[in-house]
């Protein structure tokens, strides 16, 4: 979700669209109605993209260590400016769930001399190269010094994604769209490896967090002060392996239009993992909702769904303006993964069903993301107040998510939320069906 902060001049700019209405979107539920939603990936679904129109493409891969409740991502963000400018960047997340204050590091780094290659992607000190079996990534990031990466990411269950082609298209034209969405998932895997922090000593006089930039585009003449550091290793290993949720993200149409508000979780506890994607367009899309939720066993996809619910609860406005939740309620129902179209066909309604309900307070914040603010000051000068978007991403994690899968015990477990607010709306979103 972090793509939003890195999509570009172009990706913020831009007035309010027409009201063109539902008949201007295509989403992945219009072609799998009455359908099995599952396709499990191939390793081509993983390659980048790498268009020559403005777009942005993420590959994040979470961790979560259910033992220590360490939890966090490493995420490559390529983006492109109308096939001129292209830019790539590393950023990287730790957060310690049940000790907040004792960790909670981010940092955000300029690649040199990247590239896409395949499912592949190279720079100057960094690597991501999945293996030829399709089942192994190796993250390896030696490109900022406060976190030094080198994990392998496994997985557990098939790749997953919404029907042949995941992707939204937007336009009156779906051979010719004006914009696309689009994810493919590895929702279930293992992660072993090593991670070297230097954290910044908090002084006694602040306790506000320090993170670190390096390599933006904007330079300052300021001396930074100086900062004292404290070495921490983070391994995962074959014996105690962290869990870890895949996906490859593709936006190729300007965020605000997209989408007015996202919703994401993911959550892993000791025999299934779920996670959900979705995002609700703004009402120039009949204030459509765009859902994939995926319930996981440890071994097997056990269903994909595109009619999923999340909701928010104990909500409050906070100082920025937004009505936060203090807690969320998910829910995921999907056909079973194993029936075939024919037999989805045939049974309808009364196809074998599975269904997750994940129930969670939002009790650690991890940070609340000011997108305008991450902005170089120009361009945050130039798009202040543009169609009416005020941009934050609430993040969250803790080790208290609770899960129930098809009636059966409730489960605890790590899980990653967040709540993302871009442009007000008071129109209630539609399901897409």
């Amino acid at each position: 979700m972090l793509k939003w902060i890195q999509g570009g001049i172009s990706a913020v700019t831009g007035l309010a669209e027409p009201e063109y209405g539902k008949d201007y979107i295509h989403t992945i539920s219009d072609k799998l109605t009455g359908k099995q939603p599952y396709r499990a990936t191939t390793r081509d679904d993983f390659n980048w993209l790498n268009p020559d129109y403005t777009n942005v493409e993420t590959a994040t891969f979470y961790f979560s260590d259910l033992d220590t409740g360490i939890v966090g991502f490493a995420q490559i963000i390529h983006s492109s400016i109308i096939g001129f400018h292209t830019a790539a960047q590393f950023t990287f997340r730790i957060f310690d769930s049940k000790n907040p204050e004792s960790l909670n590091l981010w940092t955000s780094t300029k690649l040199d001399n990247f590239r896409p290659e395949g499912p592949n992607f190279y720079a100057d000190n960094l690597s991501i190269e999945l293996s030829e079996d399709n089942t192994t990534y190796h993250i390896v990031s030696n490109v900022n010094e406060q976190s030094t990466v080198d994990i392998e990411v496994t997985r557990l269950t098939p790749g997953a994604k919404a029907g042949e082609d995941p992707t939204t298209y937007f336009g009156d034209n779906i051979d010719e769209p004006w914009g696309s969405m689009r994810h493919t998932f590895w929702p279930r895997n293992k992660c072993v490896g090593k991670i070297n922090l230097k954290k910044p000593i908090k002084s006694e006089e602040t306790e506000q967090e320090i993170t670190t930039e390096e390599s933006t585009e904007e330079s300052t003449e300021e001396t930074e002060p100086s900062v004292a550091y404290e070495d921490q290793e983070i391994v995962f290993t074959e014996s105690k392996p962290a869990f870890s949720m895949f996906v490859l993200a593709f936006q190729g149409m300007k965020p605000h239009h997209a989408a007015k508000a996202w919703n994401f979780v993911y959550m892993h506890t000791k025999t299934h993992s779920a996670v959900l994607m979705e995002y609700i367009t703004p009402k120039s899309y009949a204030n459509t909702k765009v859902s994939v939720g995926i319930i996981t066993s440890d071994d097997d996809v056990l269903t994909l769904s595109t009619t999923n619910n999340y909701e928010h609860l104990n909500t409050e406005v906070d100082e920025i303006g937004w009505n936060v939740p203090k807690d969320i309620k998910v829910s995921i129902s999907g056909v079973s993964s194993k029936l075939s179209d024919e037999e989805i066909a045939e049974k309808g309604s009364e196809g074998e069903k599975v269904v997750a309900v994940i129930e969670a307070p939002l009790k650690n914040l991890v940070e609340r993301v000011d997108v305008m603010g991450e902005l170089p000051g120009f361009v945050k000068n130039i798009v202040s107040g543009v169609a009416g978007t005020k941009p934050f991403i609430y993040q969250y994690a803790s080790d208290d998510f609770c899960m129930q899968v098809n009636n059966g015990e409730k489960e605890q477990g790590l899980g990653w939320a967040e709540v993302t607010f871009i442009s007000q709306s008071d129109v209630e979103p539609q399901q897409d069906n």
